[in-house]
């Protein structure tokens, strides 16, 4: 979690440095991780999976990684907390004998 938060706190450094709090409400973090989630996709438009150019896709990745940090930082979200809670809801929704190997959603079971 340390290091979640060492992130977090250069990323808030960054913004605070040129003046952007002021842009970083909750919708607007929402809408910027969305549009950096649609870049990253963009990656692998019309392509195998082996054909997306590696670097950007780090880039990319790291500019979703931002941008969720940044929003869950603004709600005062412990990230490993609500990943961890979401893994054991998963767990519940997904039992292991049900759905090994099979891409079902558990409504389809």
């Amino acid at each position: 979690m340390d290091e979640i938060n060492e992130i977090t706190a250069q990323l808030n450094k960054f913004r605070d440095e040129r003046d952007w709090a002021q842009f970083h409400n909750p919708k607007d973090l929402a809408i910027a991780l969305n549009i950096e989630v649609a870049e990253l996709l963009e990656l692998y438009l019309w392509k195998n999976p082996e054909q997306a150019d590696i670097q950007k896709v780090k880039e990319e990745l790291a500019d979703v990684f931002s941008f969720a940090f940044l929003l869950a930082e603004k709600y005062g979200f412990n990230v490993k907390k609500i990943v961890e809670e979401k893994i054991s809801k998963n767990a519940l929704k997904y039992p292991v004998e049900k759905f090994k190997g099979s891409s079902k959603k558990y409504n389809e079971f």
